[in-house]
């Protein structure tokens, strides 16, 4: 037992028996998900050619995990070498891991032309789509055919970070863990024979409470992870993917048990719009990014309904559809005629992002869309209002009613709007790097119909004891 330098614990023996071609491993803080991943680069070294990179957002960061692999790859592999400069652990095999970042989106473009086995990302939601998508064209064989490696990429995560929408939308919400998905795709041969391919992937879940040995360690890590603020105890206790730092609207409530009786809930079933209510349009114009068109009803009290939707994305996030605004307008027209909530209404109002009127060398866009009988008023785009117009409106009154609610059937907005995080910049604005076209669009429906401040009955802040320090001391003495 003296020669044992590190075990794998249960979920971690999991993690790295899964034969998917991708694997997610983690979603909370404590997990083993670091040691779980340079561990696993370690499984191919044996072979001359083999070939594995592990990557962190920063060199920063990355410095942690590669003092952590001298730990690891020195002991295990006495007359292993690490060079610096080139970030790479060389074993006796001529086997090599090499130790990357990027921090730029265009830092990605440094391994075009190079080839990996094993590619690992350790906090994978630190990355764009973008990056862990061309890395896949980098994992292919490193030797020859007759010196068959594996080649497979594998990730850890906790729930945070800019790419948390699309780490979500890929390993989370299409199913539950421990779970294989399975992604087809079609490739036509220079001989115009369509070839059907597919690639599978999984997640397996991970928390603290699987980490026994960091508990024995060290059993109040509980307890500092429990004295975090509620989102971030949530995510990193708890793994949870609704619950994260930064995130701008944390009353967001999207609780399928009262989609039908639209209690406490900001997503709800769909229902016929009666004819006497308002019905209006809002645009937010994208091109090599996403388009958003909404249309919301508003009742006699002045409460919004989101009830259709038209985004313009590719299946690649945040990638517009390319189409030109007199292919939006036609498809704006069809859809008012042929949505079951919207056919046979009126539209009284119709408004987009101001950009739209300006002109340049030409008409505007606009103007172009005019000529499909699709008309627009420029929006206000003041954004701090606009985004405090949503704060009011999702606020819950005491019987658990907002002052907005969205049908199930917007689910590109269900999607993107509590993802959405605090800019570094502005502090009080939200990210305009991520996916906030939707976001934008439905800004300006709120400041075409404003309402004033409204408290959230779930959020109520004591203003005498802004720490809630005397419900602590109630909690602890009673």
């Amino acid at each position: 037992m003296a020669n044992i330098l590190w075990t794998p614990q249960p979920k971690q023996i999991e993690f790295m028996q899964r034969p998917e071609f991708e694997c997610l491993y983690g979603g909370a803080a404590g997990g083993g998900k670091s040691d779980a991943l340079l561990a696993e680069a370690l499984r191919q070294v044996h072979i001359p050619h083999y070939r594995a990179i592990i990557f962190r957002d920063t060199f920063p960061q990355l410095e942690a995990l590669i003092s952590r692999s001298y730990e690891l790859y020195k002991r295990a592999f006495p007359k292993a070498r690490y060079n610096a400069s080139e970030k790479v652990w060389k074993f006796p095999t001529g086997a090599k891991i090499f130790f990357g970042y990027m921090q730029r989106e265009q830092d990605k473009l440094n391994y075009q032309g190079k080839s990996y086995d094993f590619i690992g990302f350790d906090e994978v939601t630190h990355f764009s789509y973008e990056q862990y998508m061309y890395l896949f064209s980098r994992c292919r064989p490193t030797g020859k055919s007759n010196e068959n490696t594996r080649q497979y990429i594998r990730a850890t995560c906790n729930p945070e970070g800019k790419g948390m929408g699309w780490v979500k939308e890929r390993f989370i919400t299409p199913a539950k863990p421990m779970t294989t998905l399975w992604e087809e795709v079609e490739v036509l041969s220079p001989e115009g024979e369509m070839l059907n391919m597919k690639r599978d992937r999984i997640f397996v879940p991970s928390t603290v409470f699987d980490n026994k040995e960091l508990l024995a360690q060290n059993p109040n890590y509980l307890a500092t992870l429990a004295m975090l603020p509620e989102a971030e105890r949530n995510a990193l206790l708890y793994g949870s993917w609704d619950s994260f730092q930064g995130q701008v609207f944390r009353e967001w409530k999207d609780d399928p048990e009262h989609y039908e009786d639209r209690k406490w809930t900001h997503v709800i079933e769909p229902f016929k719009i009666p004819q006497s209510w308002k019905i209006i349009r809002s645009f937010d114009f994208g091109y090599s990014k996403p388009f958003s068109v909404g249309w919301n009803a508003v009742d006699h009290e002045g409460k919004m309904y989101r009830i259709a939707e038209w985004y313009g994305c590719t299946a690649t996030p945040n990638t517009g559809l390319q189409m030109e605004p007199r292919q939006i307008a036609a498809g704006i027209k069809e859809k008012e005629e042929t949505n079951e909530f919207l056919k046979g209404h009126s539209i009284l109002q119709a408004t987009a992002d101001p950009a739209i009127f300006e002109r340049s060398t030409g008409p505007s866009i606009a103007e172009i869309m005019e000529k499909e009988r699709v008309h627009w008023s420029p929006a206000d785009n003041s954004r701090l209002p606009g985004k405090m117009q949503y704060h009011y409106r999702l606020a819950f009154d005491e019987y658990g009613d907002p002052m907005f609610q969205v049908f199930n059937t917007c689910t590109d907005f269900i999607r993107c709007i509590p993802l959405l995080v605090y800019s570094d910049k502005h502090p009080e604005d939200i990210d305009t790097d991520m996916e906030d076209h939707d976001y934008d669009e439905q800004r300006y429906a709120f400041m075409e119909n404003p309402i004033a401040p409204r408290a959230n009955s779930i959020t109520k802040i004591d203003l005498d004891d802004p720490l809630n320090q005397r419900v602590v001391a109630r909690a602890r003495y009673n």
